[in-house]
């Protein structure tokens, strides 16, 4: 395999309802080891780097009997499935037995299989890793209790929902410091040294089995916030944060080895300076969605050694569907922007189709629902445009945009350009439903002098213009609501 590519396209699957509907379509159980090549050829084709098998590691049965009995959950199971039934619930991805790939996904040796097959068409493997808490029936809840955030008789009889009596021992139930515990969980205790070390071990075997893994709210384990969530019952706070103990001792022996943190509350650079490779950028997901475009366009601001270990996305297994949230003609604007962006960025299967029902990770079935083959036309278009190796591995910039007395609209564009070698794309996108008009400032004093085409490979419309003009009074661009330019420049 080559090296990662500095701004990879990651692919999100849910692997068990994926395999799931494969079965049906093929009229025979398909699993991990028996994917025809056709589907695999099929993801190949959109130019992905990564693959993200999320959910592959064995389900808990004493978690789905928890959850059967939570009437919320319930209640969100028929709101996405409405013919629900209990086998449809084949337990939460992020309620860990044990860290073995599923029986009734491939087992172990179907990983391989398909970790080899997406190897031989230049795509890496992701895996999930839960550190915060661990399934009610996982070997260390018999075998290493103190691996484990614990409690007392007088805990189980104030708080019943947060913690489990189990073989007389009180465990605490997981939790993000927010929200109420999650019941079908044990929470893990992030300061015991113990617990590091198995840690260690742990990732250390997935390590051998993929090129990479998310890390599930990640920041729950950063010391501070762990101290503020669990306070006197998990001790005194180590000298070493977690993840400096646990990333270096992976990286050690797996060079390559790329760790993603799912994560929050502006920790982000914390995350990255303690060893992330890459982080969530929940905060450009909420301004495309909330705010207006200058206001995008000053997280773009933000230092490129930053941005360059974000993860842009849309949607993935946690929010609402793109197609849902944000609609057809915002939706590819948005798709346009993070696919475009400097960073990793994260699709999930279902995005190009569109999509609508967020499905709960417990649910091993989806709806039906009809396919929107513009949209899926419109992915086609955009995926093969930014397959190249300038996006993976050029240098990004932002684009200032100016306008003139009479005209503020100019702030409702974001624009940014893209340079490798001789290969040069400008990008400008409308984030507004009304026209907007503007000068692009393109920051390459090489333009100076020639003759330039600039060729929207989105719409195969081309301008030639004066690259003097472009470099010093700027690009001028004229968009309708929503509308994208994505310019190759070339000289004439």
């Amino acid at each position: 395999m080559k090296t990662w590519a500095r701004h990879p396209l990651i692919y999100e699957i849910n692997t068990w309802v994926w395999l799931s509907e494969l079965s049906r379509r093929f009229k025979r159980p398909v699993t991990l080891a028996t994917v025809p090549n056709q589907e695999w050829d099929a993801i190949a084709s959109f130019g992905f780097d990564v693959v993200w098998f999320m959910g592959v590691w064995e389900r808990s049965p004493a978690g789905i009997e928890i959850s059967m009995r939570n009437k919320g959950l319930l209640e969100d199971f028929m709101r996405a499935l409405p013919d629900f039934l209990a086998q449809d619930n084949v337990g939460s991805p992020y309620c860990v037995r044990r860290y073995v790939v599923d029986a009734h996904l491939g087992g172990p040796e179907g990983l391989a299989v398909a970790r080899e097959t997406l190897a031989k068409r230049g795509m890496r493997l992701l895996l999930d890793f839960v550190p915060n808490h661990v399934a009610p029936d996982h070997p260390w809840v018999l075998e290493h209790p103190e691996y484990f955030v614990r409690g007392d008789a007088h805990d189980l009889e104030r708080d019943s929902a947060s913690f489990l009596d189990i073989g007389g021992i009180v465990f605490a139930c997981g939790r993000d410091p927010y929200f109420p515990a999650w019941p079908d969980v044990l929470q893990l205790n992030a300061f015991g040294l113990g617990l590091r070390q198995a840690v260690i071990e742990t990732l250390s075997a997935i390590a051998a089995q993929c090129d990479g893994v998310r890390c599930d709210m990640s920041m729950l384990m950063l010391n501070n916030i762990f101290e503020r969530t669990w306070g006197a019952r998990v001790g005194p706070k180590p000298i070493n944060e977690y993840w400096t103990t646990v990333i270096p001792a992976i990286k050690e022996k797996h060079t390559e080895f790329k760790f993603i943190a799912e994560a929050y509350w502006d920790l982000e650079w914390e995350l990255q300076q303690q060893g992330f490779d890459y982080c969530y950028d929940k905060k450009l997901y909420d301004r495309m969605e909330h705010a207006d475009p200058e206001n995008v366009h000053q997280h773009l601001l933000a230092d490129h050694s930053y941005q360059e270990k974000m993860v842009r996305f849309l949607e993935n297994h946690d929010e609402p569907r793109a197609a849902a949230t944000f609609g057809r003609e915002k939706g590819c604007a948005a798709a346009v922007a993070i696919l475009t962006l400097m960073g990793a960025t994260l699709l999930h299967e279902g995005q190009f189709e569109g999509r609508h029902t967020r499905l709960p990770v417990f649910l091993g079935r989806r709806p039906e629902e009809p396919i929107d083959q513009e949209l899926v036309a419109f992915y086609k278009r955009l995926l093969t445009a930014i397959n190249r190796d300038v996006f993976r591995n050029g240098a990004w910039s932002l684009c200032e945009r100016v306008g003139w007395p009479d005209n503020q609209g100019y702030r409702n564009l974001l624009a940014w350009c893209w340079v490798k070698d001789a290969e040069r794309y400008v990008v400008v996108i409308n984030f507004r439903s009304d026209a907007a008009q503007a000068r692009v400032l393109v920051p390459w004093n090489e333009l100076r002098g020639k003759e330039w085409r600039c060729k929207d490979v989105l719409t195969g419309e081309s301008y030639n213009r004066s690259g003097s003009e472009v470099r010093d009074a700027g690009l001028y661009v004229d968009l309708e609501g929503w509308k994208c330019h994505l310019f190759h420049l070339s000289e004439l």
